[in-house]
Formats: structure tokens, C-alpha cells, sequence
């Protein structure tokens, strides 16, 4: 990756930034002319809705840094900085990549690693594929601090348990690993677009219509880089009392950063190079929300070790357990989906999902684990359909929680351990701000009624304004007694299998 070339194109993927960032910095330095381009590739936008909250983030994305990029030939002196910018393509990335450098003639095209199964396999075809046209794919750790095989056990094997590796991870990280890449150095560089390949009379970006989606509502999460430092700047002013007030759903304790750094639009060492920093001068909040940067390391090289977690269980014998099925259980998920399972934290929460594109993190925990231990149900279609909904979605993390929550991942809670959906109600929004926000027909309830309104006393329901339960609210779809011990029936073939 050392040798020069004359030419080099930088395939963004979920790097959607131009500072910090290690493919174009290695393109820069390596190549006198670089040119950058993004992918709407049809292999994978083909199986989403048309109305796709992720899609319009990463075009609003693109659009600034399309802009950005030509802010940053202009600062380094780039010949023609205003033809500079992003090229775009849309199909197929396995058949767009290499046509586009073997139309620039390029002799190099970086990128950024992807674990997911599909990256590697796309990733294998596109170097072939550059191969027939004399360019070589280097790719190169940006999305994660650790990745791979760099934090090992004394016995050189992946950690499968959080707390040893998270250890581990601490030991190993100093100033070198959230080092910026200084990309501004070498960004003189970029080099101006050819007319052939994107005619300067047409729009860089395409539209969301042009891409053969719907338009969006305003997004909730404020995209491009311009959005993530302004989301930074005001999570850096809470982030001391983060710990304090990140599972109160109610409250604004996030950061609200994963859906920035699922597609890179801030830098992971910027954010773990801050909280780290922060964590040793004594802040308890930057050191809980480190940990949770380094459990986001730690699902990504769960993946990679163990491509097996995508459709199965991580531990292999939580694949004997036997799901509900049939109509009755499709109708309780299409209830969970909807929110409409009478258990009002719940819905919340999944009204949230499908009204935002965002959960709070303590309740993808609560309704994950009411789906699986509640509902019965297999865990892979709340994975699924979180998958769909999730503005932040991200593989690594996504099957991690799930797993977790079904025990039946790396470092999962035991099987035995059954979120109570009242009891977490009442611990964690126990004013019920969350829940008027989105059950309005609840909010005339008095707070203590709102956790469980089937067992409010008929004064308080009296008083309420039209509120009748089982017709303006639903009746709970399960006990959640009844429930607890059917999932442990469930789960003992699990137990069995151990023994």
C-alpha cells in the first residue's frame, strides 16, 4: 500500500466524511490525483421499502459532502477545486466500481473494512473484477478502534465475553489509536472530475425519486457531518451525567451519535479519543459511555469471528429452542410491531420506532425482550424487523443486542433473567413522560396508573378522559406471569442440552 500511483479512486461506504478519514488520507498521500465516489448499490437497496428514512439520511448526506470535499480542494490548492466533489453512481456497487476506475484509469481503489457477510463477498468480486482492469482494492480499518484480531486473548482467540475484552481493549488504547488521519495534508490532491463521467450540467447527488424512492418527513436525526458535530457539541455538555441519565428514555441523556456512526458522518476516534480523554481526567459519565464505544468494537468482532450469528444463535444449542407459530403468533408480532400489546412502555417504544426511525437504547432492551419471553416469539423477527426500521441500524450491533436479549449471544444475560415490562415502566419513566408522548390516549391517566392501566382503579379510569381499556387502549395481550413461566419451560430444552 506503499508504492504511488498516479491515480486512485476512494469508495465510501460508511464513511461518509472527508477529515479522519483513513482510505482517503492513504489514497491522498499514495496517488497525485484522487477522485471519490459513493455507491447506491441496487444489491441492497432493491430489498428495502420505498419509503426508507436511511436512504434520504445518506442523500442529504452526500449532498453536503459533495461540497465539503470541494472546500477542501480549495483550502489545499487543488487545481480546479470547484470540479472536484463526489461522483455518485447508482446499481449494482460490484459492477459500478470497477467500471468507474477502469474509466478514470485509475490504478488503486480504497476503501474501508466491512465485516458483514455480504461486504466481504461484494468486496471479493469488485477486487476481482478491478483486477481484469489492472487496479488493485486496499481496504483499511476506519469504522472501529480494534477490529479483527487485534485484541486477542492470552491464548490468541477472540473474547466471547465483554468485560475481559473491554479490559483488554482499555490496556491496549493510547493516543495512536484516536490519532485523526490528517487528510488536509496531502488534499491538493483531489483531482477534477471529467465532464465524461459526471456532465456538470446534471445534479452530482440524485433525488430520492431519481433513486426510485419516496421522499421523506424531516429527518430527526440532523444529517452530514454538520449534524453530527452539532449533536456532539451539545452531547459533550451532558456527557458527565450520562450514566446518571441514559436508561430514562424521558429524558435527554444519549448522544443520540450511533445512526453518525453507523455511516461514518463523525469519526469513532474522534468520539472514543473524547470520552477516553474525559474518562481519565474522572468524568464517570465519559467511562459508561465509553464502554458502551467499546461494546460496539466488541459486536463487530464478534461478527467477524463468528459469521455464523447471522441466522443462528451464537451459542449453537439456543437453536433447539421452539418458537410460538402459527396465526396466533403472527398476530401477537404484528400487535409488537404496531404497538398495540396493552403493555404501554412497550408501545411506546415501538411507536417511537416506527414514527422516528429511533429506540432508546433501555427500551430495545425491554421490547426485545418482551417479544422473546413474553410473546415467545424467535427472536430473528424482532432482529428483522428492527433491521428495517432502525434509522442506526448497523448488522454487528443489532444481532449482538438481540442475541443478548434472547441469552442466546456472547456475554447474554441469563435465560431465566425476564425483563418485567411494568416494573421497568415504573423504574424508568416513572412519570410516564415517555409514554403520554406516544400513547397519547393514555395521558389523562394519573402517573402511577399508566404502567399497567388494566389495573388502575376505577376512580382514577373515571376520572380519565375517555379512556376505556379494551377499546380505546388494548387489554394486555399476555400475562406476563404466565408468560415468565411458559419461557422457562421453553428454555429448558436449552438447560437439558448442557446437561
Amino acid at each position: 500500500m506503499n508504492e504511488a500511483h498516479s491515480s486512485a479512486l476512494v469508495w465510501l461506504r460508511r464513511d461518509l466524511r472527508c477529515h479522519d478519514h483513513a482510505a482517503l488520507f492513504h489514497a491522498l498521500k499514495n496517488a497525485q490525483k484522487v477522485w471519490c465516489v459513493f455507491v447506491f448499490d441496487t444489491d441492497i437497496l432493491d430489498a428495502l421499502p420505498r419509503h426508507d428514512r436511511r436512504v434520504a439520511f445518506i442523500r442529504e448526506s452526500l449532498v453536503e459532502l459533495d461540497g465539503a470535499l470541494r472546500v477542501l480542494a480549495a483550502n489545499a490548492g487543488a487545481p480546479m477545486p470547484a470540479l472536484t466533489g463526489l461522483i455518485v453512481r447508482h446499481g449494482p456497487a460490484r459492477r459500478e466500481i470497477p467500471k468507474l476506475a477502469e474509466q478514470l484509469g485509475v490504478q488503486s481503489v480504497y476503501a474501508a473494512h466491512d465485516d458483514e457477510p455480504y461486504a466481504l463477498q461484494r468486496d471479493a468480486q469488485v477486487r476481482g473484477a478491478l483486477s481484469n482492469v489492472g487496479a488493485a482494492l486496499y481496504t483499511l480499518k476506519d469504522h472501529v478502534i480494534f477490529e479483527r484480531n487485534e485484541v486477542l486473548t492470552g491464548n490468541d482467540t477472540p473474547y466471547g465475553v465483554f468485560t475481559p475484552y473491554k479490559n483488554a481493549w482499555l490496556k491496549k488504547v493510547d493516543d495512536f489509536y484516536v490519532k485523526p488521519y490528517p487528510v488536509e495534508k496531502y488534499a491538493a490532491h483531489l483531482a477534477a472530475i471529467p465532464a465524461a463521467v459526471c456532465p456538470p450540467e446534471l445534479p452530482r447527488v440524485p433525488t430520492l425519486p431519481d433513486l426510485d424512492f419516496e421522499p421523506v418527513d424531516a429527518l430527526k436525526v440532523p444529517p452530514g457531518t454538520r449534524g453530527a458535530q452539532a449533536l456532539l457539541a451539545d452531547f459533550l455538555e451532558r456527557i458527565d451525567h450520562y450514566g446518571e441519565t441514559r436508561d430514562f428514555p424521558g429524558v435527554k441523556g444519549p448522544s443520540y451519535l450511533s445512526t453518525h456512526l453507523r455511516f461514518g458522518t463523525v469519526s469513532i476516534r474522534e468520539l472514543a479519543g473524547l470520552a477516553w480523554e474525559r474518562a481519565q481526567a474522572g468524568s464517570e459519565g465519559a467511562r459508561v459511555w465509553l464502554s458502551e464505544l467499546v461494546w460496539r468494537d466488541f459486536y463487530h468482532q464478534i461478527l467477524f469471528h463468528h459469521p455464523h450469528v447471522v441466522g443462528h444463535a451464537y451459542k449453537r444449542e439456543y437453536d433447539l429452542i421452539k418458537w410460538a407459530h402459527g396465526k396466533h403468533a403472527d398476530a401477537h408480532f404484528t400487535a409488537w410491531c404496531e404497538g398495540r400489546t396493552g403493555y404501554p412502555l412497550v408501545d411506546a417504544a415501538m411507536r417511537q420506532l416506527n414514527q422516528t426511525g429511533y429506540m432508546h437504547n433501555r427500551l430495545r432492551m425491554v421490547t426485545a425482550s418482551f417479544l422473546i419471553k413474553d410473546l415467545g416469539l424467535d427472536w430473528r423477527r424482532g432482529e428483522a424487523y428492527f433491521a428495517e426500521k432502525l434509522l442506526d441500524f448497523d448488522l454487528a450491533a443489532n444481532n449482538g443486542g438481540w442475541q443478548w436479549a434472547a441469552s442466546s449471544g456472547c456475554d447474554a444475560q441469563p435465560y431465566f433473567r425476564i425483563f418485567n415490562p411494568i416494573s421497568q415502566s415504573e423504574k424508568f419513566d416513572p412519570q410516564g413522560k415517555f409514554i403520554r408522548r406516544y400513547v397519547p390516549e393514555l395521558a389523562s391517566l394519573p402517573d402511577k396508573a399508566l404502567h399497567a392501566p388494566w389495573l388502575a382503579r376505577p376512580a382514577d379510569l373515571a376520572t380519565a378522559e375517555d379512556v376505556v381499556i379494551g377499546r380505546d387502549y388494548p387489554q394486555p395481550i399476555v400475562q406476563h406471569d404466565e408468560a415468565r413461566a411458559e419461557t422457562l419451560a421453553r428454555y429448558a430444552v436449552v438447560k437439558a442440552n448442557k446437561a
